[in-house]
């Protein structure tokens, strides 16, 4: 397998409507740098190992260019980078959304002071960030939060614990939010910018998911701030938050088809070269019914992927219903192609290292983080119903 071969089915050709000039170009120096620099690099077999490759593939990707579309707020060539660099390596994908994630909010609220010491270290992979927001008891319902930041003298002072954060640990600033206002609930979170080295703030440890990705804990003990770590406005932290995360969805779902993709060319690939019963595999009709099913997924996904990110580079106000039926179908459809693959290749599919296994583990996150499918289409329905009420 060759990404290459993967490229053919992340084309630009059947979203080229959906693109400017400038993306063409984009999609094809990310597959030449990804081909020769990405692609050979071996995937890290641990938690230990992916904390020291992220912060090589931090450098590398840095010097490739490939933060750019974050401070240009250009979506669909964040979505078109994600989609070939996940294809290509799904820890540098992590590597690419949490930079994303950790500069996002920079562009949308930071200080003109926070944009010179941090946006431009993260944009050019100098500096690794995390996006600290969830907690043991505060996932889906960000208004749980626990975590507090109180004034005191002239700043602020932070205690509190948060957990399943990427690159915690190794990340150089973090993106934390924090209740400002207590018995406000989500009115009031505030975000806040807070070096790494900061005192009172700790790694406490690693949490080890099924695939290698350095994720941990990270804890908060009178760990004070100065008065301009607040990132945007006090008590407006959740609406920055979440105009992140929607920002920011479209992106997932092209990692997705990404992984997805070099599922469907791994198949073709096994279903051809497979021989049972005296011919290739891929001569059974089931098995070529899978493959149908399983391009036609992938398009679909693309395409909703792609009208999202179009409709936010272009300014529409209303764009949320796009981006979580984009998050939501795309994640969804990337896991029921992978698991086809896994399916396909029968006993081999399973064996740890295999291509797929590893797409297995890799794409099942992508159906939790930054909004699960459920709240997905619960936006989509409330949406829809809204209208209804009145």
């Amino acid at each position: 397998m060759t990404l290459s071969g993967v490229a053919r089915f992340a084309s630009v050709e059947p979203i080229r409507p959906l693109l400017d000039e400038r993306h063409l170009d984009r999609f094809t120096r990310t597959t030449t740098w990804a081909t020769s620099v990405l692609w050979p690099r071996a995937e890290a077999p641990s938690d230990e190992d992916a904390r020291r490759e992220a912060r090589v593939l931090l450098a590398l990707m840095g010097d490739a260019g490939l933060y750019e579309a974050i401070r240009t707020r250009d979506l669909r060539a964040l979505c078109l980078t994600r989609e070939i660099i996940a294809a290509a390596s799904p820890l540098a994908d992590a590597v690419l959304a949490l930079q994303a994630l950790g500069g996002t909010p920079l562009v949308l609220a930071g200080s003109e002071a926070q944009r010179d010491r941090w946006l431009d270290a993260i944009c050019n992979g100098r500096a690794m960030a995390a996006f600290a927001m969830t907690e043991p008891d505060a996932g889906s319902d960000v208004a749980a939060i626990r975590t507090t930041a109180r004034r005191e003298d002239a700043g602020w002072v932070l205690d509190g614990e948060k957990h399943l954060i990427s690159n915690a640990g190794i990340a150089d600033v973090y993106v934390v939010f924090a209740v400002t206002t207590a018995g406000a609930g989500s009115r009031g979170l505030t975000a806040f910018l807070v070096p790494a080295d900061t005192a009172g703030l700790t790694f406490v440890g690693a949490q080890v998911l099924s695939a290698p990705h350095p994720l941990g804990r990270i804890r908060f003990e009178s760990c004070h701030l100065p008065s301009d770590a607040v990132l945007g406005e006090v008590d407006r932290g959740f609406k920055l938050g979440m105009m992140t995360l929607d920002r920011l969805r479209p992106s997932v779902g092209a990692a997705a088809c990404g992984m997805a993709a070099r599922a469907l060319v791994a198949t073709l690939e096994h279903s051809t070269s497979r021989r049972q019963f005296g011919e290739p595999i891929a001569a059974f009709q089931l098995v070529r019914e899978k493959i149908g099913r399983m391009a036609t997924e992938l398009e679909a996904a693309r395409l909703l992927v792609y009208r999202a990110a179009w409709r936010s580079d272009a300014g529409v106000e209303r764009n949320t219903v796009e981006v979580a039926m984009a998050k939501s179908y795309a994640t969804e459809a990337a896991q029921r192609i992978v698991d086809d693959a896994v399916q396909i290749a029968g006993g081999v599919g399973v064996l740890v290292g295999h291509p797929v296994e590893r797409l297995y583990r890799a794409v099942r996150a992508l159906r939790i983080y930054e909004g699960t499918t459920e709240i997905q289409r619960l936006i989509i329905a409330d949406a829809l119903l809204a209208p209804m009420k009145s």
